[in-house]
């Protein structure tokens, strides 16, 4: 009989492509997962691995059969949540990974909602905004927040991954209290900023992009815009009276004092938020509870941004099924 622990290295091998990335994943020694991968060869009487001194890639062999264990593990998965659906208890480790602005946003509200549940443990992570989903589909996770900023709802890896929209999330204009744009009663006409001294983040980040698009009509960004790594630290220079930035909304909650934030024409770019888990493990009790936590912590950070910008839009209500 296949053992399921083999199974997931060897599943985790094809997304990382390395013993060494595979053994930092899932928390093993390289050599361990070497031996292990070894063993599932000599059970399935194949080679699943071309190794070299250097490096190793799955052979046809081995594609075919990781295809297979990311099946078997996927139904594994599905059938421990349909158990666990029977006694409707919320219970285990549930790992949720978001990125940073989220986690600061989320983690008051989730841990207040979910501590009600003795059986359970959050574990929350901050993780880069791309890896998220990969991260859900790999396993490594139970769940993730991300951002898109397509505009479109993010379609699923052959029905593997589950997409629950939490936040539409509108790009603010941030400006030092003494700046004229402080006063909320002054309209935001980009046009006459295109002179300001911009901050934004590097070239290739999502809310770069998003900055440059915003300006493109007002003759685009400023050749000279300063680059900082994190909204955070984008905020705190503009509080220094260094310049002015356009942040994404949830970097407010975690901004500097000395600022004003001033709502943008209707057409600016927005990011949306999700929550992302495997279509296995909706059923489980401890992940439904995590969703609709995620739904009011949503909730509780819309209201707040409302109350600093000015404007009441709620998120999206939980599902029902």
């Amino acid at each position: 009989m296949l053992d399921l622990r083999r199974l997931q290295l060897l599943s985790e091998f094809s997304h990382r492509g390395t013993i060494a990335g595979t053994a930092a994943a899932l928390g093993y020694t390289p050599s361990a997962v070497s031996q292990q991968l070894s063993t599932l060869e000599r059970e399935v009487g194949a080679q699943l691995l071309d190794r070299t001194a250097r490096s190793a890639e799955l052979t046809d062999s081995g594609q075919l059969l990781a295809a297979h264990a990311e099946q078997i593990l996927a139904m594994v998965e599905a059938a421990e949540s349909v158990m666990a659906a029977q006694t409707g208890v919320a219970m285990g480790r549930v790992t949720v990974t978001a990125f940073p602005t989220a986690a600061i946003a989320f983690a008051p509200a989730l841990a207040q909602s979910l501590r009600v549940h003795e059986g359970m443990q959050l574990v929350l992570r901050q993780s880069a905004a791309l890896g998220g989903r990969r991260q859900v589909a790999a396993g490594e996770v139970d769940m993730a927040l991300v951002d898109d900023w397509s505009g479109d709802r993010p379609t699923t890896a052959a029905g593997k991954l589950r997409f629950y929209p939490l936040l539409h999330e509108p790009m603010v204009l941030a400006v030092p209290v003494a700046h004229p744009l402080a006063d909320p009663e002054r309209p935001v006409d980009l046009r006459r900023l295109r002179d300001e001294s911009w901050l934004a983040a590097p070239h290739g980040e999502p809310s770069r992009t998003a900055t440059d698009r915003l300006l493109a009509d007002v003759g685009g960004a400023p050749a000279a815009a300063w680059e900082f790594e994190g909204p955070g630290t984008i905020l705190n220079l503009v509080a220094r009276g260094v310049g002015i930035a356009v942040v994404p909304s949830l970097a407010v909650l975690s901004g500097p004092g000395g600022l004003a934030y001033r709502r943008l024409p209707h057409d600016a770019p927005i990011r949306d938020v999700y929550a992302v888990v495997r279509a296995a493990s909706v059923q489980r009790p401890a992940i439904r509870v995590t969703l609709e936590a995620c739904y009011a912590a949503a909730r509780d950070v819309q209201r707040t941004l409302d109350s600093i910008l000015g404007e009441r839009a709620f998120p999206p209500e939980p599902p029902t099924a």
